[in-house]
């Protein structure tokens, strides 16, 4: 049987392919402390699980509208008016199967063979795949540790062709954690405010887990939200991942166009997920903020467990729950039976001769880098860096 090129062109994720190889040394009974996935520990809040309790006894087991339901549209606009001042109407809305489908509808709908999509680097490994599966060409703006992975103004107009289509932009970024100010994102702005035919695309995933306050929009710049998509979800703030909720708002006919799309990929998001979703959007955010201080905590105390192993760089991340090292020092280096060469090697050794699970920045447009998830116990944590320093002193 043949293998379409399309698929034989894509990468597979990296953040999975550590996650289920970590699964398979558990499986042998190895005790594996895995922080390779973005996944919080927390349970979903219970009044999300009441609601879907209540969703299934209201028999809402039948097939949703392809948008979603308008309900949870509505809420979603209320969410977006109350919380980041800016106005839309349920038409603007599109609700998917988890944010990466929103993502990959969203590239698929509005990118044309050739376009040039500008990604600031490190991202998220699954965009320059899907914007592979678009035909779209991939073109990367780098950044470092010392500007906390954020580009710049001046990097932003020098990236930008007569064929740029699109800008996907991810604040509270993941792999980095790093957060784009109000400032900050004016000054992009300053610069797309030149060029209107750009679709900016702004993946806010993890707006709630933000640690420098209030969240800052692009779209909340003027003149720039009637020419950009949001992205966001409940999979992240509100512990959901497995129930697969994540939406667009934009545009009516990009959003019509999605939507055209999604109707022929899977139709409507779950039925009783969309209830549970719409019920953490209209529902107290207490236990949102308890996960945000929680997370925080553990932030500062990875980043100064971190900053006391020689070999690793780090700066502070202001959102998200990762940590993205500069681990460079260490490539070269032996423990008599192998040699580290890049970060995908340390992350195997970690793995292999700590049983901690990380991921290589490879996949991330940062081959200097290596990526971790606090998104784990402090116990495991402080158990995890204990495993990481043994193992790394042992490279010479």
């Amino acid at each position: 049987m043949q293998i379409s090129d399309r698929i034989l062109s894509l990468s597979a994720s990296q953040t999975l392919a550590m996650s289920q190889r970590s699964a398979e040394l558990k499986a042998q009974g190895i005790d594996v402390i895995n922080l390779s996935v973005g996944e919080p520990d927390f349970f979903t809040p219970d009044n999300i699980k009441i609601a879907a309790c209540e969703a299934v006894n209201n028999n809402f087991s039948f097939y949703s509208p392809v948008p979603g339901y308008l309900s949870l549209r509505e809420a979603i606009c209320e969410k977006l008016q109350h919380e980041n001042g800016l106005l839309y109407e349920p038409s603007q809305i599109l609700v998917s199967n988890g944010a990466k489908q929103s993502i990959c509808q969203l590239l698929m709908a509005t990118i044309n063979a050739g376009d040039e999509v500008i990604l600031p680097a490190p991202y998220w490994v699954s965009y320059p795949e899907m914007i592979k599966l678009a035909e779209g060409k991939t073109i990367v703006i780098p950044t470092d540790i010392e500007h906390d992975f954020k580009i710049s103004a001046s990097q932003l107009r020098s990236a930008i062709t007569p064929r740029t289509k699109a800008l996907i932009l991810c604040s509270p970024s993941n792999p980095t954690g790093s957060v784009y100010s109000a400032d900050e994102l004016e000054a992009l702005a300053v610069v797309l405010r030149e060029y209107p035919d750009i679709l900016v695309i702004a993946d806010e995933i993890y707006e709630h887990i933000n640690y420098v306050g209030r969240h800052a929009s692009l779209a909340q710049c003027p003149d720039m939200q009637q020419r950009m998509v949001i992205v966001n979800g409940v999979s992240k703030g509100y512990a959901m991942t497995g129930w697969r909720i994540g939406w667009i708002a934009g545009p009516v006919e990009i959003v019509k166009a999605c939507s055209k799309l999604q109707g022929q990929f899977t139709s409507g998001a779950g039925s009783i997920s969309q209830k549970a979703a719409e019920a953490a959007y209209r529902g107290s955010q207490q236990s949102v903020e308890v996960m945000r201080q929680a997370f925080e905590k553990r932030r500062d105390m990875v980043v100064d467990l971190a900053r006391h192993i020689a070999g690793f760089k780090v700066n502070q991340p202001q959102g998200a729950f990762y940590l993205f090292p500069q681990c460079s020092a260490y490539f070269g280096k032996s423990d008599g039976k192998r040699v580290i060469r890049t970060a995908s090697d340390l992350a195997m050794y970690l793995l292999e001769e700590g049983h901690v699970a990380m991921v290589g920045g490879e996949g991330f447009g940062a081959p200097d880098y290596i990526r971790l998830s606090y998104a784990t116990s402090e116990d495991n944590l402080r158990e995890a860096f204990r495993r990481i320093e043994i193992a790394l002193n042992k490279l010479k």
